[in-house]
């Protein structure tokens, strides 16, 4: 039989999702009655979930979510103000289809971050990249790339990713270097890619934590006016109940 040259070849050529299908298939017995278009199907079904399995692989790496959260597990008992029917529209993904944006503002605990994640792993599941940075991460890393003269390439990357998660917006007013630098992410973002904010900080009040009156006109026009805005309330989610090592709650 040729059959592990086949498979060897299978491998070669890098369709290891065909390769392990086949060999399901040989140790199938009842595949057999089958017809030969049946079962190549197969095969090719089981090629391209590998592919895109993958694919959604690298991109929650590349996504670097700071929470282990899926929509599937968000709690609504909990009494913050979450919005159920708000949700289950943005599950649905028109909203980064639409090149808009969303806001979660609350408490400390509140859950904000773990919805945003939650929400941003549900867009890499459907195609879309996506990068995770707090606020004072990625203002560091500006700082860094202004100094080593990468600045240009380090923008040009982050104007690229689908979605934008940017979490403790507006905790602490913002030197005038890093109000131009969010301006211009905001306006390579603008209509173009989608950016998740979470902040304690009522939107109200962003204005005078951004600082200068024009370039916070400016990127507050970018940021809200097409954006979706969620603002929890209650007391924080960390004291429902006791975590142990390792456990992940949904939120």
């Amino acid at each position: 039989m040729l059959n592990q040259p086949t498979i060897e070849k299978l491998h070669t050529m890098k369709l290891h999702g065909m390769a392990d299908a086949f060999r399901a298939q040989l140790e199938t017995p009842d595949l057999s009655q089958l017809s030969f278009e049946e079962r190549f199907a197969l095969l090719v079904d089981q090629q391209w979930l590998w592919k895109e399995n993958r694919a959604l692989a690298r991109r929650l790496i590349s996504a670097k979510l700071k929470e282990r959260a899926v929509i599937e597990d968000i709690d609504y008992q909990h009494p913050r103000g979450l919005d159920r029917k708000l949700m289950r529209t943005l599950s649905s993904g028109e909203w980064l289809r639409q090149k808009q944006n969303l806001v979660l503002i609350g408490p400390t605990g509140i859950g904000k971050s773990w919805l945003g994640c939650a929400l941003a792993q549900k867009a890499c599941r459907d195609g879309y990249s996506v990068l995770h940075k707090r606020m004072s991460e990625l203002f560091r890393e500006l700082s860094i790339a202004h100094a080593d003269g990468s600045i240009g390439r380090v923008l040009l990357k982050l104007s690229r990713v689908d979605v934008l998660l940017l979490d403790d917006f507006a905790m602490a007013p913002l030197k005038d270097s890093e109000r131009r630098d969010f301006l211009e992410i905001c306006d390579d973002r603008y209509q173009r890619r989608s950016m998740i904010l979470t902040s304690q900080m009522p939107v109200a009040h962003w204005h005078e934590q951004i600082g200068d009156p024009t370039i916070a006109d400016s990127i507050l026009d970018r940021l809200v006016h097409n954006a979706h805005r969620i603002e929890l309330h209650g007391e924080s989610m960390r004291k429902k109940q006791p975590r142990k090592p390792g456990e992940e709650d949904g939120q």
